[in-house]
């Protein structure tokens, strides 16, 4: 198989390849700085990592990875003519979305009422700044869905769910890390 071959065999565009590596990497990037600093304090992490909500992050981690099956199976549907159905998923992956973005809202929210900010502990600075970032994904993504469900050509589900699944990759990524590894 030559170079050619590899990326012809990719689905979806190129430039949303590049935009998904991209992403991976900066995220990437951010998660190794934390793991870096924690490693500087790790009972200080320890303690402010109990202030955080691991139900609501549990309950956003089966959101969003529900959203992206929901997002594949339109892929799916779409490539075998099911078109009204395709879009149905797509609407209901974005909606889960929005559930996403109303749960971390909220738990942003909590932490703002009971006085946490991003300056009360370090975590809290890579909290805020790495799921927010990742919550501005899940909105672009969102949006995307929509989008793409309106004009539900093969090729554009292909890139909305690549986009998709790299947003539910990320999560899946710094839920463990940001929440659960003492």
């Amino acid at each position: 198989m030559t170079d050619k071959d590899a990326l012809d065999a990719l689905p979806g565009e190129l430039l949303m390849w590049i935009l998904i590596v991209s992403e991976v990497l900066v995220f990437g990037a951010g998660l190794t700085v934390f793991l870096s600093v924690r490693i500087t304090d790790p009972d200080g992490f320890a303690e402010a990592q109990d202030m955080l909500d691991r139900t609501a992050a549990g309950i956003n981690t089966i959101v969003l990875i529900t959203s992206g099956f929901l997002a594949a199976l339109a892929n799916a549907l779409r490539q075998g003519g099911a078109r009204t159905k395709a879009r149905f998923c797509l609407v209901a992956a974005a909606l889960l979305g929005v559930v996403f973005l109303w749960i971390k809202g909220a738990e942003f929210a909590s932490k703002a009422a009971s006085g946490i900010v991003w300056d009360t502990h370090v975590l809290f600075n890579f909290y805020f700044m790495l799921t927010g970032f990742h919550a501005a994904h899940v909105a672009a993504g969102v949006v995307l869905l929509l989008l793409v469900a309106w004009r539900d050509h093969v090729d554009n589900i292909e890139d909305a769910t690549a986009f998709w699944h790299m947003v539910d990759l990320i999560w899946v990524l710094l839920f463990p890390v940001i929440y659960l590894l003492q």
